[in-house]
């Protein structure tokens, strides 16, 4: 379970290893290096060997960057991380806040003019467009290299080479060439002859197979061309797919990884590529091919997104099954003296009742269980050094999934450790009024998540509260626990379409006090005509697929207007409808105790 996925650094190691990157930036001339947490195929989740922004500064959130000057090194965190960085960077890096600064107008103000290395697998087309625009008519200059953090990392892990597995279509709800079909006649229709495909998860729904080259995901390393006669090129290990050749068929023809370069090189037609995930490296090696880039989204994305009849009926399955394994986990918390509990503790009896499925293949990312000034921090991982007991009056934020074959999970549930604060309870109704205010929404189609975002803030803006993530990302199918492009998030300007699943989960975080969450996953669906209305144009609606109690007595009732306690009650009414078949008895009476209306 504590198995160390992640490639980490003790702060105490920053600063040897920033000046071995710096002497060797002086040994090629450049003034700069680029460090993205990125790897060639660009998806978000990185294998160990990947993850070079950890092994060099420290830092092990799921998102950022370093940018290395040979004075000045800057770490780029979100908000969800600004609490997290500076407890696991060293002195000799500088946390910045991003996207309130970003990184041109940065590098600008602390090198003035001179040129920045970067790794052309690790920046896409659209990433270096953006810097590029960013220090027009400054004196600053990218330029591609070897990635000089690889020649001062000795013991680099190596590639992963997992084996890959089919993905039945039974769970998949359509056969892999006739997804290769569908996509290749769009491609065809736009005269295009073939399309790159870098992000591992549009591999992987394309042609119905999983791996595990990342951690936590169901995904292998590779590339791919879908050409417009339907056929790929796939350039992955043949070692991984020796399971997989009668089901990928001759349609799919494999290539080392190592023929991908030159492979490109050999194109020719109108190859799409997508700006936002093909590395600089792809677009250099077209560029040599007789052939025309176009730029165009990857043909996967958007039908990846929208999931079918059969995916969602998988996914519906699989959150059942795991709500009432998070249900027998909350039966057992409250029968626990919670003050001799770790956080370890709660993060292992989780796992253990996952695991007792007997259908569990893996976690869906590494369990966050922090209470009380951990829960603050918004994706808090215990380690043996950080792990703490919990206390009398704290809260604790338990945000977890799993990976089961017919889908992928993710549940955050907040957690009293017997009487809390008043002001707690207060901030945990709020942000459990902006919850269900989202997912009892209607709303016409063409709608995206920037626009849907507001309101699961709302209740915590009238009190002069807000949080520092986005309100929701993506899930995948069996596939990655955050997946775009939808998103309720105020960047997101996809339009929400059915069959989309997001996870709607608002909070508030009190830094070195407490932190909350709620988080249950909706699915995007065809809204019906109200009764009697006059609905004058197409709505859609969420339909809700966690069900696992909320902590009842975490809520402050009088806050609630009578829908928000009538839906609260009718949720609770479904736990115990679709639970209880499937829950111990000892575990089925808590359950019908934590359900009782309001």
């Amino acid at each position: 379970m504590f198995q160390d996925f992640e490639v980490t650094a003790r702060p105490e190691q920053g600063p040897a290893r920033l000046k071995a990157l710096r002497s060797k930036l002086s040994e090629a001339g450049v003034d700069g290096f680029l460090v993205p947490r990125a790897d060639a195929h660009q998806g978000e989740y990185v294998a160990p060997r990947d993850d070079r922004l950890a092994w060099l500064t420290g830092f092990t959130g799921s998102a950022g960057f370093c940018v290395v000057l040979q004075d000045k090194a800057g770490v780029f965190v979100d908000g969800r991380y600004r609490t997290q960085v500076k407890e696991q960077v060293a002195d000799c890096y500088t946390p910045v806040d991003w996207p309130d600064v970003l990184p041109g107008p940065w590098i600008v103000k602390h090198l003035g003019a001179g040129t920045v290395g970067f790794d052309p697998w690790l920046y896409t087309i659209g990433q270096l467009e953006a810097l590029q625009q960013a220090v027009v008519g400054t004196g600053i200059e990218f330029i591609p290299m070897a990635n000089p953090v690889d020649a001062i990392w000795e013991d680099q892990p190596a590639p992963p080479m997992a084996p890959v597995k089919a993905h039945p279509t039974s769970v998949a709800g359509e056969a892999h060439g006739d997804k290769r079909a569908r996509l290749a006649a769009d491609l065809h229709a736009k005269g295009e002859t073939g399309a790159v495909i870098t992000l591992p998860d549009s591999i992987a729904w394309l042609l119905n197979i999983r791996g595990a080259d990342i951690p936590r995901n169901p995904l292998a390393h590779g590339f791919a061309i879908l050409n417009a006669d339907a056929s790929v090129d796939l350039f992955m290990a043949e070692s991984k797919l020796e399971a997989v050749k009668e089901h990928l068929g001759g349609a799919v023809r494999v290539h080392s990884p190592d023929a991908f370069i030159s492979h490109l090189a050999q194109l020719d037609g109108v190859v799409r590529l997508d700006k936002a995930s093909a590395p600089i490296a792809v677009q250099a090696a077209v560029a040599k091919s007789d052939a025309q880039m176009s730029y165009g989204q990857d043909p996967c994305v958007m039908p990846k997104a929208r999931k079918n009849a059969a995916e969602i009926a998988g996914m519906a399955e699989a959150h059942l099954r795991d709500g009432a394994a998070v249900t027998s986990f909350l039966s057992w918390f409250e029968t626990q003296d919670k003050t001799a509990l770790t956080e370890i503790d709660v993060v292992k009896k989780l796992e253990e009742c996952r695991r007792a499925t007997n259908a569990l293949l893996d976690i869906s990312f590494e369990t966050i269980a922090g209470t009380g000034p951990n829960g603050a921090i918004m994706h808090y991982r215990v380690t043996e050094e950080t792990n703490r007991p919990l206390a009398e009056g704290d809260l604790m934020v338990l945000d977890s999934g799993g990976q089961y074959a017919d889908g992928t999970t993710d549940i955050t549930r907040t957690l009293s450790v017997g009487d809390v604060s008043d002001e707690a309870k207060v901030a945990f109704t709020r942000v459990l009024q902006g919850m269900i205010a989202v997912t009892r929404m209607r709303f016409p189609k063409g709608v995206a998540g920037c626009h849907i975002e507001a309101i699961g803030r709302l209740p915590l803006w009238m009190a002069g509260q807000d949080f520092d993530h986005g309100l929701g990302h993506g899930v995948g199918a069996y596939l990655c626990v955050h997946e775009g492009p939808q998103r309720l998030a105020r960047i997101s300007d996809t339009p929400l379409e059915p069959g989309m699943i997001l996870s709607n989960e608002p909070g508030y975080y009190r830094p070195g006090a407490f932190g909350i969450r709620l988080e249950n996953l909706i699915v995007v669906e065809e809204a019906p005509d109200l009764p009697g209305g006059d609905d004058h144009r197409a709505m859609l609606q969420f339909r809700t697929l966690t069900y696992a109690p909320i902590a009842r007595e975490m809520i402050v009732v009088d806050m609630l207007s009578p829908d928000e306690r009538d839906w609260l009650n009718a949720y609770h009414a479904t736990c115990r409808q679709v639970l209880s078949q499937r829950l111990a008895p000892e575990d089925k009476l808590w359950l019908d105790a934590a359900t009782a209306a309001l």
